[in-house]
């Protein structure tokens, strides 16, 4: 049980995922579990593209800026 919580708080899981996960671990419904961690590796996957479309704009930025002006 102490590597499920070290992980899921590892993975920036709140609490309540937390407690969530570890109840439905105990009570054998890993097909829940399993469906539960799953929306929070999407959730996380939309942030991070999230970001790295930020990022993309400021490469793009700083490519354009780069060209334009002497350095």
């Amino acid at each position: 049980m102490e590597e499920l919580i070290s992980c899921l708080r590892d993975a920036d899981c709140g609490a309540e995922l937390i407690s969530e996960a570890c109840r439905l671990y105990e009570s054998g419904e890993r097909a829940i579990l399993i469906a539960r961690l799953r929306r929070r590796r999407c959730d996380l996957m939309d942030e991070m593209h999230e970001s790295q479309r930020k990022v993309d704009c400021l490469d793009f930025l700083l490519q354009k800026i780069s060209k334009t002006t002497l350095i």
